[in-house]
Order: C-alpha cells, then sequence, then structure tokens
C-alpha cells in the first residue's frame, strides 16, 4: 500500500494506510457526521481486509504457491511470502496491505513465482492467469488511477522467457489507458474473507477489460515472440507454451524494463518509493 504515503499528509496516519488521499480532502458541502459515514464503509472493508488471507487457502483457487525468487526489501513490505499467501484486494477505491513490494529498477525489480512444479494451461478461448496488485481509482474519472504498472513473462524452463509486448502510449502515467498488456493496472476486488469467490467466478468479465474479482488478465494466445525485452523468446517457444502452457511467471517493474519506442526504461508514477506490489497470481487451470 506503499502508493498511499507518498500522498496529502494532512490525514491522520491511520487513514494514510487504509485510504486514498481523495478520501482524506475535507468536503466542501458536508457537515463532519455526514463525512464520517461516507468514510465508514472504506475504513470497514480495510479492516475486514485485514484479516485476510485465509488459512488454510480454498483449494480450489490456482494460487501461485511458490517464491522462486525474490530480492526485494522495501521496508514494511518485504516478505516474499505475501506474493503467494492469498489475495487479500480492498476494492476500487483501496489497495491492500498484503503485498510484497519489489524495488523500481535493479535485481529486487524483479520476482518468478510457479505453481509447484505443475503447469498453467492455455485455455481456448479465456484469459489464462490473472496478476493481483493493489491499484485504486484516485478521481471521479474512473481510468485514472494510482498504478503499479509491471512487465508479466512466462517460461516452461526458467530460461526462455516470452512475454506480452507492452506499450505504454500517453504523457500521464496515472491513465490506465495508456499502459496496454501491462500487470498492475486494475483495482483487485477479490478478498477471500470478505468476497470468497470461486475460481471460476474470478475469470468472469464484468465489462471492457475489468473482471469479476478485478486484477489484470492475460490470455497466452496474446504472446509475442518480436517482444524485444525477451530473453531466449522466438516462434518456437511461444508456441511450445502456447500448446503446453507454463510454469515459471516473472514479474518485473515496469520502470525497469526497456520502452522499445523510445529506448529508455517506461515512466513510473512520481513519489513513489517502491516498484510493483504484489498480492497473488491466479490461474484458470493447472495441471
Amino acid at each position: 500500500m506503499q502508493k498511499l504515503l507518498k500522498n496529502k499528509t494532512l490525514c491522520p496516519l491511520f487513514l494514510m494506510f487504509f485510504v486514498s488521499f481523495s478520501f482524506c480532502k475535507k468536503s466542501p458541502s458536508g457537515t463532519a457526521d455526514e463525512n464520517l459515514a461516507a468514510l465508514l464503509p472504506l475504513l470497514n472493508a480495510a479492516s475486514s481486509a485485514s484479516f485476510c488471507p485465509k488459512s488454510p487457502l480454498p483449494a480450489d483457487i490456482y494460487l501461485a504457491t511458490t517464491v522462486v525468487s525474490a530480492s526485494a526489501n522495501v521496508s514494511g513490505f518485504s516478505d516474499p511470502n505475501k506474493a503467494v499467501n492469498g489475495v487479500c484486494g480492498a476494492g476500487e477505491l483501496v489497495g491492500s496491505l498484503d503485498v510484497y513490494a519489489l524495488d523500481i529498477t535493479g535485481a529486487g525489480a524483479t520476482m518468478i513465482l510457479s505453481w509447484g512444479g505443475r503447469t498453467v494451461k492455455n485455455v481456448a478461448d479465456s484469459i489464462d492467469f490473472i496478476i493481483y496488485d493493489n491499484s485504486f481509482r484516485i478521481s471521479d474519472d474512473t481510468n485514472t488511477y494510482a498504478m503499479d504498472p509491471s512487465v508479466i513473462q512466462v517460461s516452461i524452463d526458467n530460461t526462455n522467457y516470452c512475454g506480452f509486448n507492452p506499450s505504454y502510449t500517453g504523457a500521464n502515467v496515472n491513465l490506465m489507458s495508456s499502459w496496454l498488456r501491462f500487470g498492475g493496472l486494475r483495482p483487485v476486488y477479490y478478498n477471500m474473507t470478505t468476497k470468497p469467490y470461486t475460481n471460476e467466478d474470478l475469470f468472469i468479465n464484468t465489462g471492457g477489460s475489468f473482471l469479476l474479482g478485478g486484477g489484470d488478465g492475460f490470455d497466452l494466445e496474446d504472446l509475442d515472440p518480436n517482444d524485444p525485452n525477451d530473453t531466449g523468446c522466438d516462434n518456437t517457444v511461444a508456441n511450445n507454451i502456447k500448446t503446453t502452457g507454463f510454469k515459471f511467471l516473472k514479474i518485473t517493474s515496469a520502470a525497469n524494463v526497456n520502452n522499445p519506442n523510445t529506448g529508455i526504461q517506461f515512466p513510473w508514477p512520481p513519489g513513489s518509493y517502491n516498484g510493483s506490489d504484489i498480492d497473488g497470481v491466479v490461474a484458470r487451470e493447472i495441471q
């Protein structure tokens, strides 16, 4: 939830942990009681999220369960197990605290997860996995979010990685429409305590590119062997992944990856002192 710490410092500290800065501003027309009443649902949601994740984890949710590599050490968010211990989203307006924070650049800007040796399948006519971060909306414009864009790549052997050729198309880092084929863009509605969806529920499209449980979905059919930032990917490797599935997932803060359109690294939201915040990854089917 580190994105919140860069915002307005006029809010009480406990609100800073749970509520986006747009809800820390005094209402020009509401009374104190009215403002508190409007704030309580957000605080309740954040409080409920604090009791997440469940233990044991639900067997029907196909979570990435194994941290293969992780070297970031962001104060307060340095436990990589937070990326595999369940998904604890807090909704459209609040991010989760149950996350592992990557660095913005360097070796700590990347982590690799797996499903404990199992394979994530390519399901026909469907997204195949969902990345859960802790993005949240920061204005009345539904396209404007505090985001942690991440570059997503997959591999069979943890050596040859193929990705989705992400693209940054705009000048405003907080506009979701500026980022194409990245993780870390959309809010997380799924919470194992307060919204215990089934695995099938999580993959229901509710309109556009939004899912019932939130997060960012990826379809293996969209793998692009021409992504210049991939390592060891070509048509053969990409087609093998599409046919047999993948075992390893690499997540990298976008600021640590070159934008092929400019030759320099992708931009990063100003004021953030860390990179992407990983809450979890769920596959559609595994074998």
